[in-house]
């Protein structure tokens, strides 16, 4: 299982900006450029996680994007979700009448608990544990 490129281009700018400063505003340019995304993804991007209520956008000379809530209160999962959807690593886990074998399936019980603990580890992973580390540029 891998979370989709959009997804980890979503967590790179969220990151970036929140170690510039979550009051701080950057251009898409310049996130594009720090964080070597396509600037074609990246508008996808910053509008999905807009809609979401993770970034806010501003035009104008002094525009830019900026994050809509400190960086304590947005977390990996909340990222995540906004560009890929709910996080489901097997369709029987979100309805049992998915699974073919149903009750007598001896992995959903499996499936289940392992969900539970990776949408457990994203949401209690904010992206405030990282603005005092080094801010990520590839270049």
């Amino acid at each position: 299982m891998q979370i989709t490129r959009q997804a980890d281009y979503a967590i790179r700018a969220v990151l970036y900006l929140s170690q510039i400063g979550s009051s701080e505003r950057a251009s898409t340019s310049q996130i594009a450029q720090e964080q070597h995304i396509p600037p074609s993804f990246l508008a996808k991007i910053v509008s999905q996680l807009s809609v979401a209520g993770l970034l806010q956008t501003s035009r104008g000379a002094r525009g830019g994007v900026s994050l809509a809530k400190n960086p304590n209160d947005i977390t990996l999962l909340e990222v995540i979700e906004a560009i890929d959807g709910p996080i489901l690593l097997n369709e029987c886990v979100a309805d049992e009448a998915n699974c073919t074998f149903s009750e007598d399936c001896p992995l959903r019980p499996v499936w289940c608990e392992a969900q539970a603990e990776l949408v457990s580890r994203l949401n209690n992973t904010h992206f405030g544990q990282f603005v005092n580390q080094k801010v990520l540029s590839l270049a």
